[in-house]
């Protein structure tokens, strides 16, 4: 009776069987979840700096090199004219180049007889390197009226006595004159010889260097038919003086062979009181006071 006693039944045999199969069913199960679930994981883990460069290495690759782009072909050959400053790939900056010196621009002016056709009357007197100028480009107001340089006439005097020690006697015949004045006397010779003929000898009123105080028509007492003519100039006191005012602040302001640059026909009687060592610097350069100055 106790040895059939200890005996399992059939059933609780295949029981027990059944609860250790499904034991090992649940562990299969739970061991496919874990492993799938770390895979899941790492997928999801950042790439490392060597797959992230082997990846950039890949995608420079496929890339075309950058090249200029079809519509900057015009700004291409505008930047060769302009010396280059144009920007053709929009991702580069540009090169500055040195700024090039452009010559100033010459206005072009319609001239009469060496006038400026329509010039406006002047403001102001014009001064080139200190030096006051009058001639037919640069006018002086009408109310200029300063009347005649105190240290022109010393000057002159002076030169007049160094004359007289060679027997010379020096005559300034005409010296100052107003705007009103010289209009009076242009009018005149307009009159008596044509605009054309006038412009040669006669500055309209504004442009005579007369009205700066300046200027004065010299001769020698005695020939004062040689007055105003280029004789005088062939004269002694005409050679002395043309060899000698210089030292005495004088040029000769009208040279021969000059009257494209100054404007007027050669006058061997009309002198231009220069302060300082200037007339001699002029006298020994042989040229005009245009040309000195740089003015022509």
């Amino acid at each position: 009776m106790n040895r059939k006693a200890n005996r399992k039944s059939p059933i609780a045999i295949i029981v027990s069987i059944s609860i250790v199969i499904l034991i090992a069913i649940l562990g299969s199960i739970y061991y496919k979840f874990e492993v799938a679930q770390s895979a899941t994981e790492e997928k999801s883990v950042e790439p490392t700096e060597l797959e992230k460069e082997e990846t950039q290495n890949k995608t420079n690759e496929t890339e075309e090199p950058l090249k200029p782009q079809d519509e900057n072909a015009d700004d291409l050959a505008s930047s060769e004219k302009n010396g280059g400053n144009s920007l053709v790939n929009s991702g580069e900056q540009p090169i500055k180049q040195p700024a090039k010196e452009t010559p100033p621009a010459t206005e072009e002016v319609e001239l009469e007889n060496g006038y400026i056709v329509g010039q406006k009357p002047a403001t102001e007197p014009t001064f080139v390197k200190g030096v006051l100028i009058a001639n037919k480009k640069n006018p002086l107001p009408s109310t200029y009226n300063k009347g005649e340089d105190p240290k022109a006439r010393a000057a002159f005097e002076k030169m007049a006595k160094a004359a007289m020690e060679n027997g010379l006697e020096l005559v300034a015949f005409s010296g100052f004159r107003s705007y009103d004045y010289q209009k009076t006397l242009y009018d005149r010779y307009v009159k008596r010889d044509g605009k054309e003929a006038a412009d040669r000898y006669s500055a309209r009123p504004g442009y005579s260097e007369h009205q700066t105080g300046l200027a004065f028509d010299i001769g020698e007492k005695g020939r004062e038919d040689l007055w105003l003519t280029n004789e005088f100039g062939e004269t002694e006191a005409g050679q002395w003086l043309a060899q000698n005012a210089h030292k005495y602040g004088f040029i000769l302001r009208y040279p021969k062979g000059k009257e494209e640059i100054t404007g007027f026909m050669h006058e061997s009687w009309h002198f231009r009181y220069l302060e300082g060592e200037l007339a001699t610097k002029v006298f020994e350069a042989g040229v005009t006071l245009e040309e000195y100055l740089g003015i022509q």
